[in-house]
């Protein structure tokens, strides 16, 4: 919850790399539109800056980031009710960014297991902004003194890192609730969807199989094709979860099932154990398609207006401008920049 200073407020980033799919749909996407019935803030950015840690071809980078505009309206995020913006129009989150670069420590860098899987036995060739990014994605969060984060699994250590930043960042100056220490939000459903063609594996729009996911683009013949051809076995649905834990394809469609209607897979199993693939896959099609189209035909509609994509990102960054902007200037007196009002 928010401390006694600051205003509760949301907030969540997303890289404009590729089409979200079902995975984040059901992980984060759903809970972003949920939170805006909260009685907080919900700011939700697309965090361009991040994406080009690695090589982005200009082009696709402009394209991928309209695209995301338009899922995130398509899945119901309403930029009247939220702040949807892109992070690249937002000075704060750079200037704050470098400020944070200074706080942070180069044992704590070290330690993100993200970097070490990004950058692979190519560490030596990974860019510094690579290394150094769970600083700006401190100072995404932090621009707005927000108080709670959406998080998946993969993303616990780098809010941990954020705190750890707010801390060392009060402690030194001697402002001892000036940044909070934001909350994890984490979805009470279990939401993890997995690759369609090896349980073992998140699903990824980086896999290159296009069969390993369902991406919010797809329409009803490609969905259907897809769990038509989702990896599974020849035995029926058991009684419990417990029976599932050694056959990862059919746990990962039963928890695909059950986060798509809002129960917990147990109870998904009462109403099909003893029946086989064959009968469960076409429900969970139906089930999807009923869930994903009306949002694929929506992403369609909205990309052929990219004016008024634009539109909604610049009045997203020039709300956010009014958040963020006090509080930099606040922290540049704090540590004691000069940053004149008039240039």
């Amino acid at each position: 919850m928010a401390g006694a200073t600051h205003v509760r407020r949301i907030f969540s980033g997303v890289q404009p790399t590729g089409n979200l799919h079902l995975g984040n749909y059901l992980g984060a996407v759903k809970n972003f539109v949920n939170l805006q019935s909260e009685d907080c803030d919900t700011i939700y950015c697309i965090v361009d800056l991040h994406a080009i840690t690695t090589w982005q071809e200009p082009r696709q980078l402009i394209d991928a980031t309209r695209e995301l505009t338009a899922t995130f309206v398509a899945c119901g995020l309403n930029p009247n009710k939220s702040i949807l913006f892109n992070q690249s129009q937002v000075p704060a989150h750079t200037e704050l960014g470098w400020i944070f670069n200074c706080v942070a420590r180069m044992g704590w860098m070290n330690r993100m297991t993200q970097f070490k899987d990004k950058a692979g036995k190519n560490r030596e060739n990974a860019s510094i902004g690579l290394f150094a990014y769970p600083a700006l994605m401190a100072a995404d969060i932090l621009s707005y003194q927000a108080t709670e984060v959406p998080v998946g699994e993969d993303q616990k250590q780098h809010l941990e890192l954020t705190r750890d930043i707010a801390t060392k960042f009060n402690n030194d100056f001697g402002v001892s609730d000036f940044f909070p220490l934001p909350e994890p939000i984490l979805e009470k459903v279990a939401t993890r969807v997995m690759s369609l063609r090896d349980g073992t594996k998140k699903m990824s729009k980086s896999d290159p199989s296009d069969m390993s996911r369902i991406d919010l683009t797809d329409d009803a013949d490609t969905i259907s094709k897809k769990i038509r051809k989702a990896k599974t076995d020849q035995n029926p649905l058991p009684e419990t979860i417990k029976e599932l834990h050694d056959r990862p394809e059919a746990l990962n469609l039963i928890n695909i099932y059950a986060s798509l209607i809002g129960l917990e897979p147990q109870n998904v199993l009462q109403e099909f154990n003893g029946k086989l693939f064959n009968t469960f896959k076409p429900i969970l099609t139906d089930l999807l398609i009923n869930e994903l189209e009306p949002i694929s035909r929506r992403i369609i509609d909205l990309m052929k207006d990219k004016e008024q994509i634009d539109q909604i990102l610049y009045s997203g960054a020039t709300r956010a401008k009014e958040i963020s902007e006090p509080i930099l200037e606040k922290t540049y007196e704090i540590i004691g920049l000069l940053k004149p009002k008039i240039l």
